[in-house]
């Protein structure tokens, strides 16, 4: 059975259809990129997909369950975890603490806490933020983090639910391309060793053709290709609307392919 079935997705305001008919489906495990240029409908639908916005029309299914128009909530609670291409942290906590209150929130310790907040789930905290390479920073206040690093905590505290299915809405943003390749990489390991299905929207074609499985191309709404990045990037429509007639990327560490 497929991890999440998305079936004729859409849509529109004030009568311009930001998502039109979008049909896909992720497995357990799998690592999907969704592409397309500004304005191409990539953020609407992550909205939907974890309940920010209600679709129009269109079915989501996770793990067969009809999750259609479910709230963020509730989605959670059913292990759909999400990163912002806008990363939201607590800037007066410290790193620790933020990864703290993520796994407080995951284990219902918020409606009922007890104890001190800050003594609870320590070590987890320490363990998720030691896999995105920020434990050495556990004790300073995440607002004097540089951006890419916030990234990485957003993506720590979003880890420490162990979700099924993980959205990471422009993960690498602000990141040097030595760290965005690091980070994707221990990532999409950490999801494949776990079966957690995980999609993410990226402008960098080298992460995107170096660690999706599959690529999904919007634009204007509408899904116009969908297959492995090989095929994917040699596609003439997506040349054509996307990626303006060629293609080139620097290669990724330990990569020498080179296309254009």
């Amino acid at each position: 059975m497929d991890l999440l079935a998305v079936e004729g997705l859409a849509k529109s305001y004030g009568g311009v259809g930001a998502v039109r008919g979008v049909s896909f489906a992720l497995a357990p495990g799998e690592v999907l990129a969704l592409i397309g240029p500004n304005g191409a409908g990539k953020s609407t639908c992550f909205n939907m997909l974890n309940g920010q916005i209600r679709p129009d029309a269109g079915r989501i299914r996770l793990a067969g369950t009809d999750v259609t128009g479910m709230a963020p909530r509730r989605m959670a609670g059913l292990g759909v975890a999400r990163s912002f291409q806008i990363a939201a942290t607590f800037g007066s906590m410290t790193v620790r603490e933020n990864v703290q209150a993520a796994c407080l929130v995951h284990a219902g310790g918020m409606a009922r806490p007890f104890g001190r907040a800050d003594r609870r789930f320590r070590p987890e905290a320490e363990r998720w933020l030691d896999h995105v390479g920020l434990l050495a920073q556990a004790d300073r206040p995440a607002a004097e983090l540089a951006y890419g690093d916030v990234k990485r905590l957003e993506l720590a505290m979003a880890l420490s639910g162990a979700p099924r299915l993980l959205l990471m809405d422009e993960p690498t943003a602000g990141m040097a391309p030595k760290e965005r390749h690091g980070l994707m990489r221990a990532t999409v390991d950490h999801a494949r060793r776990n079966g957690i299905g995980l999609m993410f929207t990226e402008h960098d074609m080298d992460i995107v053709f170096t660690h999706a499985d599959r690529v999904l191309v919007l634009s204007r709404g509408r899904l116009i290709a969908a297959g492995r990045p090989e095929a994917v990037r040699e596609d003439p429509d997506v040349r054509a609307t996307y990626l303006g007639g060629g293609l080139t990327f620097a290669a990724a560490p330990g990569r020498t392919e080179a296309v254009s």
